[in-house]
């Protein structure tokens, strides 16, 4: 397990600040700052080389769409099914170590110069847990709002879709958070999943229900 040094602390309250005073000015996965801004270049140059789209989802994503106290260390980009051993072949040669892969699970790299993990979402594969994966899966990156060969971040619809769909504790807290942020985006989002599995839909009617009703009672 990895323990959390002083060092980092200081670095991630740092990121914190950062992020507050210049999210107005943060419009892309590019404009993040330090080493993560550094992580991200250095994944544009992989898509690059290998003519991929791919889109940032995960942590940095729900602090794009309406979470600015929400910070994370790693990051999670969406990659095409036949993209999958392009990237990591092209990653292992541009400054990013291939972990090897466990059993179930997705693609992982480390970035040598920055330690910021990175995981690969594959296309096709069903977000959630390996004992309990979702109904849905996961849309190829052009779907999710992907463009040319630079990082985007996942559009707030299909964000949302993959943060219900994998079900946990966690995710339905953001999914709660983000929709009392933007409740105006909720029927574009009801709209966007009519058209995913059934159990999705309800569970989002759910899930924005209760935030409704907690933003009406003033709850935080």
């Amino acid at each position: 397990m990895r323990t959390t040094k002083q060092s980092d602390l200081v670095e991630m309250v740092e990121l914190a600040e950062t992020l507050y005073e210049k999210r107005s000015q943060m419009h892309e996965p590019q404009d993040l700052p330090g080493r993560f801004g550094r992580v991200i270049e250095a994944i544009d140059r992989v898509l690059k080389a290998i003519e991929a789209e791919s889109v940032l989802a995960g942590g940095w994503a729900v602090w794009h769409h309406g979470m600015p106290e929400r910070i994370t260390r790693d990051l999670d980009i969406v990659i095409a099914t036949d993209k999958i051993e392009d990237f990591l072949q092209a990653a292992s040669v541009a400054g990013f170590q291939v972990l090897a892969r466990k059993p179930g699970r997705w693609p992982k790299l480390i970035h040598k110069e920055t330690g910021v993990g990175v995981d690969l979402m594959p296309e096709g594969a069903r977000p959630g847990r390996p004992d309990r994966p979702a109904q849905i899966m996961i849309r190829n990156p052009h779907d999710l709002g992907a463009e040319g060969h630079r990082l985007r971040y996942i559009n707030f619809a299909s964000l949302i879709e993959l943060k219900v769909a994998a079900g946990r504790g966690k995710d339905e807290v953001d999914v709660m958070e983000l929709l009392k942020a933007s409740p105006e985006a909720i029927p574009v989002i009801r709209h966007h999943l009519a058209s995913s599995h059934a159990e999705i839909l309800a569970r989002f009617d759910r899930l924005a229900a209760r935030a409704q009703e907690e933003q009406a009672a003033g709850e935080p």
